[in-house]
């Protein structure tokens, strides 16, 4: 009788326990899984807004070396400005901006892309606007800011404009965040962007733009007010209360915080991942551990009482059972021996696939250089986010009196300012015509090169029908430059043949007066003849988010090396022929 309550008495002290350790348990676990998930969703929005903000930032470093602006605002010429009111409303429709409005000297606007619109920005003063005043004064400059005339919310990428010297004006481009909103409504929780003031500009809960997510001093607010950045009315407080790395929304409803910096005027993005469903699931599995570990004691007390035969039973089982692993240890041993075998040889292989994967990402870095404006536009905000944070290092190392790592870090942005003078050079390359450089690179070491940078996308679809003679064939030109003329057609066709079964990209080349014809043909649906024309013209595009600079500038790099980039037309597909000089 005694042995039953005293089984009774542990059984309770250890109910008691689980239920206490469980209980802590289910929190820790449930906090942790919504951390892991707010923090990958927090990185996941700040990704997709930084591949937003990379498609238009380049906008308006292009824009202020286009002929037109520089007539319109320092000629004032009234041929230009009509054709430039056209220019900005086709890229608009191209590129999915908001609004794109030139801004002379005095703050006038004088061509924008909604310039046969009511709501037109020609003939407005935007002079009181600090995105105007700053671009004015330092080059460049970007601000979220309520619109003044559509009332909508947007960021202002703005770009002075100068002329021997001369500062004429401003080019503005507004790009709107809708898209970006409406795919972090798909993840679970809520996302927002601050700004230093800790002013909500870009969210997926409407209700909560331009609230502050903290108090205001009254300055800043006055400041706001004059720049009618959130309009008249000064930014209300956010319904967040938030403590430690949690957060209650509403005064009821639990959050974990995560937050990543924002490619946004020095922002912040923040995500609250809900608390509830994680430590649900938490307190579920904790329950159901708790009651098998509860069954787990119930049993082990009832095999307490078993009669010593049953005991002897399991002695003879055990022992018959050690004689079998006896006898299999032998076989289990060799079996083991193979396993440590296969398993070292597939580690090896895997840290050569891993050292192969990273020379190429490497090779296809270096060789982005030379490509295309949306390529650009990517190289350039790396640099840039980087030489952000070696600044903010930097100080934090001064204050700590470490001036030799603080140096480092300065010798690291001299050497990320100088990439990105490299990387803005190969951008104006389509407009100021430059001495080719020199050497010699083998056909097909050229398409060696191209079908590794263009890796999976390449195998299956693309054929190189090529006579091995010409491919030992040198041709005039560094094989970087040569590769990028190559990509462009070739990446240019495999997106032609996209999702379709039969997608095929045939490569084929002959020799011509001296030259190579190489020839870059595929069996997608062809081009559109109100196109074809203007194929090679800058931002004259086919695709519906292209800048329209891709061919121009390839073209621009085989005429360089003495060559040239023609279309051909047929009856399906379509086909580009670009003739190499031979060395």
């Amino acid at each position: 009788m005694r042995r039953i309550w005293l089984i009774g008495l542990v059984l309770l002290a250890t109910t008691a326990l689980l239920v206490w350790a469980g209980a802590r348990w289910s929190l820790a676990q449930g906090e942790a899984a919504a951390d892991a998930t707010a923090r990958q969703t927090a990185r996941t929005h700040v990704a997709l807004l930084s591949s937003e903000l990379q498609k238009f930032r380049l906008l308006p470093l292009v824009l202020v070396e286009y002929p037109d602006v520089a007539a319109t605002l320092a000629d004032r010429s009234d041929a230009a400005q009509p054709r430039l009111d056209r220019t900005l409303e086709q890229l608009v429709q191209r590129t999915d901006a908001a609004a794109i409005y030139v801004v002379d000297a005095s703050g006038m606007t004088r061509a924008a892309s909604n310039w046969n619109s009511p709501a037109s920005f020609v003939g407005q003063n935007y002079g009181f606007r600090p995105y105007f005043r700053d671009a004015m004064a330092k080059g460049a400059s970007e601000f979220f800011a309520l619109g003044t005339v559509s009332g909508r919310p947007g960021l202002y990428l703005a770009r002075r404009v100068d002329r021997d010297g001369r500062a004429l004006g401003v080019v503005v481009v507004k790009v709107e965040f809708d898209g970006v909103e409406t795919a972090w409504t798909r993840n679970t929780g809520m996302s927002f962007v601050v700004d230093a003031h800790g002013v909500i500009l870009v969210t997926d809960v409407p209700d909560w733009r331009f609230h502050a997510i903290r108090p205001i001093d009254t300055a800043t607010i006055a400041d706001l007010r004059r720049t009618l950045q959130f309009g008249n009315a000064p930014p209300a407080p956010a319904p967040i209360a938030f403590d430690g790395a949690g957060a209650l929304v509403g005064g009821k409803t639990r959050y974990r915080v995560a937050t990543e910096p924002a490619p946004l005027g020095g922002g912040r993005l923040y995500h609250l991942s809900p608390l509830d469903p994680p430590l649900a699931a938490a307190r579920s599995q904790a329950l159901l551990l708790g009651l098998g570990l509860l069954l787990i004691f119930a049993v082990a007390a009832g095999l307490l009482i078993r009669s010593a035969e049953t005991r002897r039973m399991q002695a003879r089982a055990r022992a018959a059972l050690e004689d079998e692993v006896k006898r299999r240890t032998a076989e289990l041993s060799d079996a083991n021996a193979r396993l440590v075998i296969e398993s070292e040889e597939r580690i090896e292989a895997d840290r050569r696939y891993r050292e192969s994967r990273e020379e190429l990402a490497q090779a296809n870095r270096l060789a982005s250089l030379g490509q295309i404006t949306a390529g650009v536009a990517h190289e350039i905000n790396q640099p840039v986010a980087a030489i952000r944070t070696f600044a903010e290092n930097g100080t934090t190392l001064i204050d700590r009196d470490a001036p030799e790592k603080a140096r480092e870090n300065l010798a690291r942005i001299v050497d990320l300012t100088a990439r990105i003078g490299t990387i803005t050079g190969e951008l104006r390359a389509f407009a100021r015509r430059r001495a080719g450089a020199g050497g010699t690179a083998p056909l097909g070491s050229v398409l060696d090169g191209t079908l590794l940078l263009l890796g999976e996308r390449a195998r299956g679809v693309v054929r190189v029908e090529i006579d091995a003679r010409l491919l030992v064939t040198p041709l005039v030109g560094d094989r970087t430059r040569l590769e990028q003329v190559v990509i462009n057609l070739v990446q240019n066709a495999i997106e032609a043949v996209d999702g379709r079964p039969d997608g095929r990209v045939t490569l084929t080349a002959g020799l011509a007066d001296g030259s190579i014809e190489l020839t870059v043909a595929d069996n997608g649906p062809g081009l559109d003849p109100a196109i074809a024309a203007s194929l090679f013209t800058p931002f004259a595009s086919a695709k519906p988010e292209g800048l329209g600079l891709g061919l121009a500038i390839a073209r621009d790099i085989a005429r360089e090396f003495g060559g040239d980039i023609t279309h051909r037309p047929g009856p399906t597909g379509a086909t580009f022929i670009a003739r190499l000089k031979t060395a």
